[in-house]
Protein backbone atom coordinates (compact mmCIF):
# COMPACT_ATOMS: atom_id res chain seq x y z
CA UNK A 1 0.00 0.00 0.00
CA UNK A 2 2.97 2.35 0.52
CA UNK A 3 4.52 1.74 -2.64
CA UNK A 4 1.11 2.13 -4.21
CA UNK A 5 0.39 5.14 -2.53
CA UNK A 6 4.29 6.61 -3.51
CA UNK A 7 3.36 5.47 -7.23
CA UNK A 8 0.27 7.62 -7.20
CA UNK A 9 2.15 10.66 -5.85
CA UNK A 10 4.62 10.58 -8.43
CA UNK A 11 2.20 9.78 -11.09
CA UNK A 12 -0.14 12.86 -10.03
CA UNK A 13 3.22 15.26 -10.05
CA UNK A 14 4.26 14.09 -13.82
CA UNK A 15 2.75 17.02 -15.70
CA UNK A 16 2.53 17.43 -19.01
CA UNK A 17 4.50 20.18 -21.11
CA UNK A 18 7.21 19.32 -18.37
CA UNK A 19 7.94 15.55 -17.83
CA UNK A 20 5.93 14.41 -21.29
CA UNK A 21 4.52 16.23 -24.41
CA UNK A 22 1.87 15.39 -26.83
CA UNK A 23 1.99 14.72 -29.97
CA UNK A 24 -0.50 17.13 -31.65
CA UNK A 25 -1.66 15.53 -34.11
CA UNK A 26 -1.51 12.16 -32.46
CA UNK A 27 -0.18 9.58 -35.07
CA UNK A 28 -1.20 5.68 -36.27
CA UNK A 29 -0.03 2.81 -34.01
CA UNK A 30 1.15 -0.60 -35.37
CA UNK A 31 0.18 -2.66 -32.76
CA UNK A 32 -3.76 -2.90 -33.10
CA UNK A 33 -5.25 -2.96 -29.45
CA UNK A 34 -2.22 -3.46 -27.60
CA UNK A 35 -0.44 0.89 -26.14
CA UNK A 36 2.54 1.10 -28.30
CA UNK A 37 5.83 2.35 -26.82
CA UNK A 38 8.34 3.45 -29.48
CA UNK A 39 11.95 3.37 -28.50
CA UNK A 40 14.28 5.62 -30.53
CA UNK A 41 17.80 5.21 -30.05
CA UNK A 42 21.51 4.81 -31.46
CA UNK A 43 24.05 2.40 -30.20
CA UNK A 44 26.71 4.64 -29.75
CA UNK A 45 24.68 6.72 -26.90
CA UNK A 46 25.83 6.38 -23.98
CA UNK A 47 23.14 7.36 -22.12
CA UNK A 48 20.64 5.11 -24.64
CA UNK A 49 23.21 2.45 -22.96
CA UNK A 50 22.37 3.38 -19.54
CA UNK A 51 18.85 3.26 -20.23
CA UNK A 52 18.86 -0.51 -21.54
CA UNK A 53 18.85 -2.66 -18.37
CA UNK A 54 16.52 -0.12 -16.81
CA UNK A 55 13.82 -0.12 -19.57
CA UNK A 56 14.56 -4.13 -19.91
CA UNK A 57 13.19 -4.45 -15.90
CA UNK A 58 10.57 -2.07 -16.66
CA UNK A 59 9.23 -4.24 -19.94
CA UNK A 60 9.83 -7.45 -17.53
CA UNK A 61 7.06 -6.71 -15.62
CA UNK A 62 4.91 -3.84 -17.82
CA UNK A 63 1.37 -5.54 -18.97
CA UNK A 64 1.03 -7.65 -21.38
CA UNK A 65 -0.86 -4.72 -23.20
CA UNK A 66 2.15 -3.13 -23.63
CA UNK A 67 3.91 -3.65 -26.74
CA UNK A 68 8.17 -2.20 -27.66
CA UNK A 69 9.18 -1.15 -31.05
CA UNK A 70 12.46 -0.18 -31.26
CA UNK A 71 13.56 2.40 -33.74
CA UNK A 72 17.14 3.03 -34.75
CA UNK A 73 17.57 7.08 -34.66
CA UNK A 74 19.63 7.88 -38.31
CA UNK A 75 20.73 12.04 -36.88
CA UNK A 76 23.77 11.68 -39.02
CA UNK A 77 24.92 9.78 -42.01
CA UNK A 78 27.42 8.57 -39.91
CA UNK A 79 24.77 6.43 -37.70
CA UNK A 80 23.49 4.53 -40.50
CA UNK A 81 25.88 1.21 -40.46
CA UNK A 82 23.80 1.14 -36.65
CA UNK A 83 20.78 1.23 -37.84
CA UNK A 84 21.42 -1.50 -40.58
CA UNK A 85 22.61 -3.76 -37.70
CA UNK A 86 19.84 -3.84 -36.05
CA UNK A 87 17.57 -3.95 -38.50
CA UNK A 88 19.86 -6.97 -40.12
CA UNK A 89 19.40 -8.60 -36.55
CA UNK A 90 15.94 -8.31 -36.37
CA UNK A 91 15.52 -9.29 -39.87
CA UNK A 92 17.46 -12.80 -39.15
CA UNK A 93 15.68 -12.95 -35.82
CA UNK A 94 18.37 -12.51 -33.36
CA UNK A 95 17.96 -8.83 -32.36
CA UNK A 96 16.66 -9.90 -28.87
CA UNK A 97 19.62 -12.22 -28.16
CA UNK A 98 22.05 -9.72 -29.32
CA UNK A 99 20.70 -6.13 -28.74
CA UNK A 100 22.25 -5.51 -25.12
CA UNK A 101 25.76 -7.59 -26.52
CA UNK A 102 25.75 -4.99 -29.45
CA UNK A 103 25.82 -1.86 -26.94
CA UNK A 104 27.90 -3.77 -24.04
CA UNK A 105 30.86 -4.42 -27.25
CA UNK A 106 30.41 -0.81 -27.99
CA UNK A 107 30.96 0.79 -24.37
CA UNK A 108 32.44 -1.55 -22.35
CA UNK A 109 34.73 -3.22 -24.95
CA UNK A 110 35.35 -0.35 -27.39
CA UNK A 111 34.67 -2.32 -30.48
CA UNK A 112 33.70 -0.11 -32.97
CA UNK A 113 31.27 -1.93 -34.46
CA UNK A 114 30.14 1.08 -36.96
CA UNK A 115 33.17 -0.53 -39.29
CA UNK A 116 31.28 -3.26 -41.76
CA UNK A 117 34.06 -5.57 -41.39
CA UNK A 118 34.39 -5.43 -37.72
CA UNK A 119 30.87 -5.86 -37.46
CA UNK A 120 30.48 -9.08 -39.61
CA UNK A 121 33.44 -10.85 -38.19
CA UNK A 122 31.61 -10.03 -34.78
CA UNK A 123 27.96 -11.29 -35.44
CA UNK A 124 29.79 -13.81 -37.11
CA UNK A 125 31.86 -14.91 -33.75
CA UNK A 126 28.18 -14.60 -31.75
CA UNK A 127 26.88 -17.60 -33.83
CA UNK A 128 25.53 -15.55 -36.67
CA UNK A 129 26.08 -17.39 -40.82
CA UNK A 130 28.57 -14.29 -41.87
CA UNK A 131 27.25 -14.44 -45.47
CA UNK A 132 23.41 -14.88 -44.71
CA UNK A 133 24.42 -11.61 -42.14
CA UNK A 134 26.66 -9.63 -45.14
CA UNK A 135 23.38 -10.18 -47.90
CA UNK A 136 20.97 -9.21 -45.74
CA UNK A 137 22.69 -6.27 -43.92
CA UNK A 138 22.83 -4.86 -47.77
CA UNK A 139 19.45 -5.74 -48.67
CA UNK A 140 16.40 -3.90 -50.01
CA UNK A 141 14.30 -5.22 -47.29
CA UNK A 142 16.91 -3.82 -44.23
CA UNK A 143 17.20 -0.31 -47.23
CA UNK A 144 13.42 -0.04 -46.41
CA UNK A 145 13.40 0.07 -43.25
CA UNK A 146 16.15 2.52 -42.46
CA UNK A 147 14.20 4.77 -45.07
CA UNK A 148 11.03 4.24 -42.46
CA UNK A 149 13.01 5.08 -39.71
CA UNK A 150 14.37 8.30 -40.91
CA UNK A 151 10.50 9.16 -42.17
CA UNK A 152 9.08 8.19 -38.63
CA UNK A 153 11.89 10.62 -36.53
CA UNK A 154 11.07 13.25 -38.74
CA UNK A 155 7.57 12.87 -37.98
CA UNK A 156 7.85 12.75 -34.70
CA UNK A 157 10.32 15.61 -34.58
CA UNK A 158 12.66 13.56 -32.71
CA UNK A 159 15.68 15.50 -31.79
CA UNK A 160 17.56 13.35 -29.39
CA UNK A 161 17.67 9.81 -27.87
CA UNK A 162 16.65 7.90 -26.21
CA UNK A 163 13.16 9.33 -26.66
CA UNK A 164 9.79 7.37 -26.22
CA UNK A 165 6.43 7.67 -27.69
CA UNK A 166 3.44 6.59 -26.38
CA UNK A 167 0.77 5.38 -28.17
CA UNK A 168 1.77 7.26 -30.95
CA UNK A 169 0.20 10.31 -28.66
CA UNK A 170 2.83 11.11 -26.09
CA UNK A 171 6.57 12.12 -26.19
CA UNK A 172 8.82 11.43 -23.11
CA UNK A 173 12.89 11.11 -23.12
CA UNK A 174 15.40 10.72 -20.40
CA UNK A 175 16.01 14.43 -20.13
CA UNK A 176 12.35 15.51 -20.06
CA UNK A 177 12.19 12.86 -17.39
CA UNK A 178 14.60 14.20 -15.90
CA UNK A 179 17.45 11.30 -15.73
CA UNK A 180 16.89 7.09 -16.98
CA UNK A 181 15.97 6.54 -13.42
CA UNK A 182 13.13 8.72 -13.95
CA UNK A 183 12.15 8.15 -17.33
CA UNK A 184 10.24 4.72 -16.05
CA UNK A 185 7.72 6.21 -13.95
CA UNK A 186 6.85 8.72 -16.72
CA UNK A 187 6.32 5.57 -19.18
CA UNK A 188 4.27 3.69 -16.68
CA UNK A 189 1.43 7.34 -16.41
CA UNK A 190 1.57 7.57 -20.09
CA UNK A 191 0.97 4.01 -20.72
CA UNK A 192 -2.03 4.09 -18.14
CA UNK A 193 -3.09 7.07 -19.28
CA UNK A 194 -3.17 6.01 -23.28
CA UNK A 195 -5.28 3.32 -22.32
CA UNK A 196 -7.85 5.29 -20.34
CA UNK A 197 -8.39 7.47 -23.44
CA UNK A 198 -8.64 4.79 -25.81
CA UNK A 199 -11.38 3.81 -23.48
CA UNK A 200 -13.28 7.09 -23.63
Amino acid sequence: MAFAALAGAASAQIQPGREFNRVDPPRPVATGDRIEVIEFFYYGCPVCYETQPILSRWLGTAPEYVSIRRVPALSTEKWGPYAKLFYALETLGEVSRLHWPVYDNIHFEDVALSDEKIMADWVARNGVDRQKFVATYGSDEVAAKVAQARELLKSYDVRGVPTFIVDGKFLTSARLAGGTQQVIPVLDHLVKLAREERSR
